[in-house]
Parts: C-alpha cells; sequence; structure tokens
C-alpha cells in the first residue's frame, strides 16, 4: 500500500510503502461502529444517581383515606406513580458501563480505520514533526503553512516541545501510537503519521 509522502508545505512530494496488513485491509462497517461504540462506553464515568422510594424526602403519612374519595387507594406519596416520587429502577453511581472487546477484533478494526482512511485520502505520512521551542505559534504556523485546521498526528516520540506546544491548539492532536484511539481516527479531517510511528504501528496491529 503506498501513501502520500507531504512535505514542510503538505504537498505529496513522493510515496510511501506502507504495510498492506494495517493500511490495506478492507473496510468492515460492522466492526468499526462496535470498536468506537465500546471506546465510548468504557470511558463512561458512573457519576449519575436517582433516588428511589426510600431514599425521597417524602412524608409516610396516608395522603387520604382509604375509601370513599373516587381515586385510587395511595398509602405515601414517596410511590413511584405520584409526581416527585421515587423511581422504580433509579441510576446508581456504581453503573458500569464497560463493553468487552478481544485484542485480535480492536487490532483489526484501528486496521480497517487506518486503511480506510488512506482510501479516502484523508491519511498521509511525514518524515518527522519537531519544534524548536515549546511555542504555540510556532506549531500553529507550520500546520497553516501545511493548510491544515483540524489533524491527528500519530509521532513515534512526542517530546515535550512537542507537547507544551499542541496543547492549546484547537482541532490538532499529537499523540503516540500507543495512544491512538478510534473516536479520534474517525474525528479529524486528516491524519498524519510520521515514518517511525508506522513500524510501531505495524507491530501493534498487523
Amino acid at each position: 500500500m503506498q501513501l502520500e509522502l507531504l512535505n514542510d508545505q503538505g504537498q505529496a512530494s513522493s510515496k510511501f510503502d506502507a504495510p498492506e496488513t494495517v493500511f490495506g485491509r478492507e473496510y468492515n462497517e460492522d466492526l468499526i461502529h462496535q470498536i468506537v461504540v465500546a471506546y465510548q462506553a468504557n470511558a463512561r464515568q458512573g457519576t449519575r444517581a436517582q433516588k428511589d422510594r426510600e431514599q425521597v424526602h417524602h412524608s409516610t403519612k396516608k395522603p387520604f383515606k382509604q375509601k370513599g374519595t373516587g381515586r385510587a387507594r395511595a398509602g405515601m406519596t414517596s410511590s413511584p406513580l405520584w409526581r416527585g416520587g421515587g423511581r422504580i429502577f433509579p441510576n446508581m453511581p456504581d453503573e458500569n458501563f464497560t463493553q468487552k472487546i478481544n485484542k485480535k477484533m480492536y487490532r483489526a478494526g484501528m486496521a480497517s480505520i487506518f486503511s480506510q482512511l488512506a482510501r479516502e485520502g484523508r491519511l498521509a505520512v511525514v518524515d518527522s514533526l519537531k519544534v524548536e521551542s515549546p511555542k504555540t505559534k510556532l506549531l500553529a504556523a507550520k500546520f497553516k503553512a501545511m493548510n491544515l485546521d483540524s489533524v491527528l498526528v500519530i509521532a513515534e516520540e512526542v517530546d515535550e516541545n512537542l507537547y507544551l506546544a499542541s496543547r492549546n491548539l484547537v482541532n490538532i492532536l499529537i499523540v503516540e501510537p500507543r495512544y491512538a484511539d478510534p473516536v479520534s481516527l474517525v474525528h479529524f479531517k486528516k491524519v498524519l503519521v510520521t515514518k517511525g510511528a508506522v513500524d510501531k504501528l505495524k507491530e501493534m496491529f498487523a
């Protein structure tokens, strides 16, 4: 599989031979959807909580007499049938949203995403990405010269200068191969991979 090799101006200068096992897979929409949903679900925190009929603050006094009113009998206002009453099956803080994805499925799904990005022209290779000092302006000017406004960069190593220069840039994320996730790959318009990161991606997902 041949990918575009971009220069500092964002133009395709030549072709780069990439492994077919990572960048030449068939598109598997169902598998990609499954790993994206699982990744988002595993990132959820069980912070929401609702109260059942025992936890709501209501009087235990019978609201009206049992017979003679023509209304349905009621024992207390904390009943789930009443407005302001407790929930029948409340959401609890310890709720678990995680979904299990086998390693083989995850590797195949990530390779399918990389392959589809390559076919759509949204993935390219660069020699390297470095900045001389931790200045956001320097890195922003580099991406502006390459005509990139929404980009995910997968670099073989993210040094301190590159990390500090990129953390305040909107719609730009620079990560090492081990931190590449399916949601970011799908979200960003362009994905840049350094030559050194291609070998690491081959070790991880081939």
